[in-house]
């Protein structure tokens, strides 16, 4: 039956593709075959300042793209719709492509005539963005969102002008703080107008569960209405107006979805959402779904931008109290960009419900540019929602897949409330804290049956992933290196922890579940690898040691170095514990993995 489910969602997903009218020309695979397209392709990116090998410290890396899309045969991740790549791809000047470029230059100019009186400077600021619109468009090269990005970052720098739509944003707060405040709204929102469909649900657990999908489906609705922010409509809402936007039809393919994914009978079924917040007032609405999501026991990351961006809800509007701050003032705010998985999983593990995190970008939601926090956020949650139609276009009006289930909710035709959900690619591997932490208790439950038993716990560190493209290679190693001392040594239990990596498991991945082993306090010997075991394993494989293997020991290794460190400190806590292995002082090489990599970031 779940099967099917999900047949049927992707089937829906497909179709609501196929409504757009749209097919895809254009693949990053297909071009690469083409020199004079693949050359378009490599300017496309440095134009757009999206190559992280020209901008590997804004750009984020492969790695990092992977944990939040799921890329097929290495394809490049590009943050437009495959509709706006493919135009610009074609080298033909074209009219929707030009259309979206005017509507950016537009917004800005609007800028310029309201905000700077003197004439002579907005002749100046005016002449100055357009120089740059001319130049930047030129070639129609450029997403028109990034051209929106550079624009307005040239208005700031050039006004000093911090937060250019502040007022806007403190108007549209203050429109839906006052219905939010309203009796209207409040009687509306906890109406039962079919008091009688409640007789057809005969035990309390489901008739909770419908009372919550309906108050949760009529606060959706009112995140979705852009006009009760925008305009001065909700001053003259009653309780009738309330109620006939909550019997708007709910249209999209993801409503049972959503309600699937939501559902709790038990504890264990919440879950961790990540809300990539949109407009300053639309944030206040959404936090009526956010905390009701909370009450139901969910755990709810809210991303907002790092920096202002028109009307977009900023960590610094709400750390600030200036927008949405009363309302999020008790809850946590991460700003570091990059948080490790450690930090993270300590974090979600907190009795906080709520979280906001800074996404890192200034910008339309754009998974090239996002900090290394959001991305593994991204990564470590069960389901993303996004609001309104940019954010709609950024992630279903694309063939990218993702790592997880995208949901989004915006105003849809007709009047209707849509609700879309596209499903994580099958294909997608996610080792959650809960999962790590599961494998790490069975090894310490062997490693607890082994010494009651009399044997010896030893822990065996070696390189794994520290020399690029050698992970099989490295595991082959140690698992021939710790047979050899299983047949040397008697009543041992002997860890390998080659034996324990799984495919799509990265550093982060590794160190969490090995870290909660090696802090248990049954190790009776840390042994780690010397370059007399790497030899060793290879006269008993009758092989040479290859050259990128020749003279290599546990101290080139990014894990082992961290490990030592681990290793000293629970030495210190149980003094009758061994190290054996390459001496400390020389563990100094290797600081911090690449992300997503298995290796030394200083080896890229």
């Amino acid at each position: 039956m779940k099967l099917q489910i999900e047949q049927i969602n992707v089937l829906f997903w497909l179709h609501s593709i196929q409504i757009m009218n749209y097919n895809s020309k254009f693949s990053c695979k297909k071009i690469e075959t083409d020199p004079e397209m693949s050359a378009r392709l490599t300017a496309f990116f440095i134009e757009n300042h999206l190559d992280y090998y020209v901008f590997p410290e804004h750009v984020a890396s492969p790695e990092q793209i992977r944990f939040m899309v799921y890329l097929e045969d290495d394809e490049k991740f590009y943050p437009c719709s495959d509709r706006m790549f493919d135009m610009i791809m074609k080298q033909e000047k074209n009219s929707v492509v030009k259309a979206a470029y005017d509507k950016v230059l537009r917004k800005i100019l609007k800028l310029i005539d309201n905000q700077i009186e003197d004439e002579k400077e907005k002749a100046y600021t005016t002449a100055l963005i357009k120089m740059k619109y001319i130049h930047e468009t030129r070639d129609e090269i450029m997403i028109p969102s990034r051209l929106e990005k550079r624009l307005l970052k040239i208005y700031i720098d050039r006004t000093r002008i911090e937060d250019p739509c502040l007022n806007e944003k403190k108007e549209q707060s203050r429109r839906v703080l006052t219905a939010l405040q309203s009796d209207s709204l409040n009687k509306a929102v906890n109406f039962l107008d079919d008091a009688s469909s409640l007789s057809y649900f005969h035990d309390i657990e489901t008739l909770k569960e419908r009372i919550d999908f309906l108050k949760l489906q009529r606060l959706i609705s009112l995140s979705v209405e852009h006009e009760l922010w925008e305009t001065d409509c909700l001053s003259g809402f009653g309780f009738s107006d309330y109620i006939n936007l909550f019997n708007r039809p709910i249209t999209g393919n993801g409503y049972e979805q959503l309600k699937q994914c939501l559902s709790i009978r038990e504890a264990k079924e919440a879950k961790k959402i990540l809300w990539i917040a949109n407009e300053a007032g639309e944030i206040l609405f959404d936090l009526t779904v956010i905390k009701y999501l909370a009450r139901m026991g969910h755990k709810v990351i809210v991303a907002a931008k790092e920096n202002p961006f028109f009307k977009k809800i900023t960590v610094k509007d709400i750390e600030e109290g200036s927008i949405a701050g009363a309302e999020l003032k008790d809850y946590p705010i991460i700003k570091e960009r990059y948080l490790t998985k450690n930090s993270l999983a300590t974090l979600l593990k907190g009795n906080q419900n709520i979280i906001v995190v800074s996404e890192g970008t200034q910008e339309t939601t754009n998974l090239l540019m996002v900090s290394t926090t959001f991305a593994r956020i991204f990564r470590e949650v069960d389901c993303v929602i996004t609001k309104g139609q940019k954010q709609y276009r950024r992630f279903f009006a694309t063939h990218f897949r993702f790592t997880q289930d995208i949901f989004n909710f915006s105003k849809g035709e007709d009047n209707t409330v849509c609700i879309h959900h596209k499903p994580k690619h099958p294909n997608a591997i996610r080792f959650s804290t809960d999962e790590l932490e599961k494998r790490a208790d069975t090894i310490i439950r062997q490693m607890k049956d082994a010494r009651k038993n009399g044997m010896t716990v030893i822990f065996y560190s070696g390189i794994i992933g520290s020399i690029p493209g050698k992970i099989d290679m490295a595991r082959k190693i140690m698992s021939v290196y710790t047979e050899l001392l299983e047949k040397q040594y008697l009543k041992t239990f002997i860890i390998n922890p080659s034996k324990y990596f799984m495919s799509g498991m990265d550093a982060d991945d590794l160190m969490y579940m090995w870290e909660i082993v090696q802090r248990s306090g049954l190790i009776d010997i840390w042994h780690f690898q010397t370059s007399s075991d790497i030899i060793q394993a290879f006269r008993t494989m009758q092989t040479k040691v290859p050259p990128e293997w020749v003279g290599k020991d546990a101290t080139f290794s990014t894990g082992c170095t961290k490990e030592m460190e681990i290793a000293i400190k629970a030495q210190k806590a149980h003094p009758e514990m061994q190290i054996i292995g390459p001496s400390k002082e020389k563990f100094l090489r290797r600081k911090d993995y690449g992300v997503g990599k298995m290796y030394d970031k200083c080896l890229t």
